[in-house]
């Protein structure tokens, strides 16, 4: 019953005509640096949606951006802004595991038929396909997860006669050492969803790439996985909020946009040369 707020469809005569509070951008991800850096320059705070930017060349200049204008930049990656997620970094992060021995992550989706059409499948607009969008979430889990950057990934990805990636594999290796596969299978029957395993000495750590579950199996207990008590989630706007408010740290920063930018592009340069092995910068 509530009447629905103006649109205004030229973002450059909002910014200058009314007077907004901050930006939640949703859009298309060829245009969200260019429209985030309008928000920020115009003194706005923003609530970016994943991907962060096309590549990492745009990720770079956006963190300029934001540190030029000091406004607060959030990118909505729900695993990043989990509390499972931050409640397994950080047990990771401490040692309570042990040392990391490897990670295994996989996420499915009937991505490919359910999207034929639309602008997630035109590569100007979209950036890549599954793998860049509901698969930005793995790749930006995982790394989370790890706690450090990758050192080099050889990857496959298959178009299936698309014009982007629907299915991919991933082999990488972290700059400590410990290994990591990742699989995106974006073809198969109309459902979705996800798997993360960590491995390390002293247990195993099951999660998702969206953060939706936390489990633990440790060394010395029993041979079955159980749920890991965590804080009850704010939800991303709310999370947003509390970032803008100072209430939080910022859990998501544009750095974490720029760490998945990278990663990115160094599966698609891999993809590109059969899989060849590529080192990260």
């Amino acid at each position: 019953g509530v009447t629905p707020p103006y649109n205004e469809p030229d973002l450059a005569r909002l910014l200058d005509t009314y007077s907004v509070d901050a930006a939640f951008i949703v859009t298309p991800h060829v245009l969200h640096h260019d429209q985030t850096v309008a928000c920020m320059e115009a003194g706005l705070d923003v609530l970016l949606e994943k991907p962060m930017v096309m590549n990492a060349v745009e990720a770079k200049h956006l963190i300029a951006i934001q540190q030029q204008t000091g406004r607060t930049l959030v990118v909505a990656f729900q695993g990043s802004l989990s509390p499972n997620v931050r409640t397994a970094s950080a047990m990771l992060q401490a040692g309570k595991l042990g040392r990391l021995l490897s990670i295994s992550a996989t996420v499915w989706q009937g991505w490919g038929p359910n999207t034929a059409g639309t602008w997630r499948q035109v590569p100007a607009m979209a950036g890549g396909g599954f793998l860049f969008d509901t698969g930005a979430h793995m790749l930006n889990t995982v790394v989370d997860l790890a706690g450090e950057d990758f050192a080099e990934v050889a990857a496959w990805l298959d178009n299936n006669g698309r014009d982007v990636e629907t299915m991919g594999v991933v082999m990488g290796r972290l700059q400590s050492g410990p290994w990591v596969t990742m699989h995106g299978c974006g073809e198969t029957i109309n459902t979705w969803g996800s798997e993360i395993q960590v491995f390390c000495t002293g247990g195993i750590l099951r999660t998702g790439i969206w953060g939706e579950r936390l489990q633990m199996q440790r060394k010395a207990g029993p041979p079955r996985f159980n749920k890991v008590k965590v804080p009850e989630s704010l939800g991303v706007w709310q999370q947003f909020l509390a970032v803008r408010n100072g209430e939080i740290p910022n859990p998501s920063p544009p750095e974490v946009g720029l760490r998945m930018a990278r990663l990115y592009d160094a599966i698609k340069a891999s993809a590109a040369q059969d899989g060849q092995p590529v080192q990260l910068q």
